[in-house]
């Protein structure tokens, strides 16, 4: 397993596909299944597309639609802005799968990776990488 810390600047998808391109490398995968997991609550993952990002744009506002703040939200210790960020959390959810062919996620041309952050305020976040299946080598499954 490998991790990656991601720096976010507030609301938005953060594109993570370098970094977990990197770690498959690093790892010496070949072909097999990667499965990415966030360590937290009101972020979360998804794979969108990567070529406008009037989409990016658009998918925060489509969720700030879906959980408003100003719905009545009972839990509101962190703010007004950490209830919306836990159900759009709930909404997108915090791990994907990804098949992985020749060391590379097989991801569509318009494909990326993003981490989503619900919250106003930059934060750090932690994505967990994990492969299993074959090495390039041919001699270990998984990362070692």
């Amino acid at each position: 397993m490998r991790r990656v810390v991601v720096a976010t600047r507030g609301p938005g998808l953060t594109d993570v596909t370098r970094q977990v391109a990197e770690a498959l490398r690093e790892g010496a995968a070949g072909d097999g299944l990667l499965t990415l997991f966030v360590r937290h609550t009101s972020a979360s993952l998804t794979i969108q597309e990567n070529a406008s990002p009037e989409v990016r744009l658009d998918l925060v506002d489509a969720l700030d639609r879906l959980a408003p703040r100003d719905a009545g939200w009972r839990h509101d210790l962190e703010g007004p802005d950490d209830m919306p960020a836990h159900v759009k959390a709930v909404l997108t959810g915090v791990s994907l799968s990804v098949p992985v062919l020749g060391g590379r996620p097989a991801l569509g041309q318009w494909q990326a990776l993003y981490l989503v952050e619900h919250r106003d305020r930059p934060h750090e976040r932690e994505i967990v990488i994990h492969f299993i299946g074959t090495r390039d080598d041919g001699l270990r499954d998984g990362f070692g």
